[in-house]
């Protein structure tokens, strides 16, 4: 006996399926970035460790700019679900920039460091600096694949591809994003207090 199934459940469904694939490959990488965090408490112990290390203020900055970026992503979901183009246009170059904005204000840290006399690679490297850019390179690969996934977004948002009845792929944009921006607060906690 065929079970015929409406658009609205088959839409349905497919919803489901994709998110709960993309919650399968965040566990994943949050447990990378956990590995990598577990590996630097050991490490502590090295007695060539840096404990007078300080994160520079333009991590600061960029914890506060990929949170913005968060708020600007979820209220251009939030826009699209009310039928608001013009708004969501807006909100979604708005993250766009926020998330270039990021990547700066991170490579503005890194230089920061350096300039203290600190190296992340080489003879003149510590353990604790070298950690630090390991960490912050593999967000930021990461971060640039969010960056992909939000442009592919914009551009399905100028094609037309979404309304107030078809956002999933804002959806999962978002997710991704907020992903993203809650993974780079555990690290910047992480370092920052310990």
């Amino acid at each position: 006996m065929e079970i015929k199934m409406s658009l609205q459940e088959h839409n349905d469904r497919k919803a489901k399926s994709y998110k709960m694939l993309l919650w399968f490959g965040m566990a994943s990488m949050f447990m990378m970035f956990a590995g990598l965090t577990s590996a630097y408490v050991v490490s502590t112990s090295r007695p060539d460790w840096l404990n007078d290390f300080v994160l520079p203020n333009a991590f600061i900055i960029s914890t506060v700019v990929i949170l913005l970026s968060s708020g600007t992503f979820h209220m251009a979901k939030k826009a699209m679900q009310k039928g608001d183009r013009s708004k969501t246009t807006t909100l979604l170059l708005a993250t766009l920039a926020l998330g270039i904005s990021f990547v700066v204000a991170q490579f503005y840290g890194f230089s920061q460091v350096i300039a203290e006399g600190y190296y992340f690679t080489g003879a003149e490297s510590t353990i604790t600096t070298s950690f630090l850019y390991i960490v912050t390179v593999v967000h930021l690969a990461h971060l640039f694949a969010g960056i992909i996934v939000l442009l592919v977004v914009i551009y399905n948002h100028f094609k037309q591809k979404y309304n107030a009845a078809q956002t999933l792929g804002i959806e999962l944009g978002a997710m991704f994003w907020h992903f993203l921006d809650i993974l780079w607060l555990y690290l910047f906690l992480f370092f920052y207090f310990y």
